[in-house]
């Protein structure tokens, strides 16, 4: 009887052992000394099974027990591919970094950097908030089109930069119209202006330059309005922000802008550059 109680608590202590040790640790003891190839179906297995986290432990494992293998460059962004599908970005965004780093010449290089973009791009929030990762995930976009303008990655990057650009757009308007309604007109001329200055091709440019002509009519400064509204005329002829800038003006300054419309620079560069 006392023998069997002793086998018996060897046994408990042995298993309370085991359940002491980390998932990570268990993970290594189960992976040690297994050849690459098993490992990194392992992983392939998990991944494509959405447990996430245990691919991105086994494609690390992969590195970790056999860096020279034909697997383990393959499992470093395949590793980071994990970290994404977890949602786990700033993992991912690391892991993408590291492989551009480490393999700058690698084939799946602008893939990485498209990815890297898209881990900053999935955490832009709505226009009301800071706008630091829709920026960054701008300037990964713009360095893959520069770095790499023939890759099928740089022209889906294209697509995704034009919608950062439109939320920084979205930002400053948002900014601008609250300047406009309580009474910092200047401060919302300054806003509506970056929008036409530096977000020409965005789906905000007509209302910036209604909204310009809004407020320059406010401080009285009509030739200034005038202009705009002829931009506006000229570049959106049909769209409702036209009509609304010209509902604004009064008969006679109507009049004017028809009568003077080969005078004014109907193009956005010309007339409103910076200064």
């Amino acid at each position: 009887m006392k023998m069997n109680v002793i086998v018996t608590l060897m046994i408990a202590l042995t298993l309370s052992a085991c359940g002491g040790k980390s998932e990570k640790q268990r993970l290594k003891d189960l992976e040690a000394e297994r050849p690459a190839e098993q490992i990194y179906s392992r992983a392939e297995a998990a991944m494509s099974e959405g447990e996430y986290g245990t691919a991105v432990k086994l494609f690390d494992e992969v590195e970790r027990q056999h860096p020279y293998s034909q697997y383990a460059i393959q499992a470093q962004l395949n590793s980071a591919m994990a970290s994404y599908k977890a949602l786990n970005y700033d993992e991912a965004i690391i892991a993408f970094d590291r492989f551009i780093e480490l393999h700058p010449g690698h084939v799946d290089v602008p893939f990485a950097i498209y990815m890297k973009g898209q881990s900053y791009y999935e955490q832009i929030s709505d226009v009301k908030r800071d706008q630091e990762l829709t920026k960054l995930a701008l300037n990964t976009f713009d360095t893959l089109i520069q770095r790499f303008p023939e890759s099928n990655w740089s022209r889906e990057a294209e697509y995704k930069r034009d919608l950062a650009l439109d939320h920084l757009a979205g930002k400053e308007m948002e900014v601008g119209r609250y300047y406009l309604t309580r009474g910092h007109i200047n401060a919302a001329i300054n806003r509506f202006l970056l929008v036409v200055r530096q977000f020409d091709t965005t789906t905000h440019t007509p209302e910036a330059l209604y909204r310009l002509v809004e407020s320059y009519l406010t401080l009285g400064l009509d030739a200034q309005a005038l202009q705009v509204a002829a931009v506006l005329g000229h570049n959106y002829p049909g769209d409702k922000w036209y009509e609304r800038a010209y509902e604004l003006l009064d008969p006679r300054q109507r009049q004017q802008m028809l009568e003077d419309r080969g005078f004014f620079e109907k193009t956005i560069d010309s007339l409103l550059q910076p200064e």
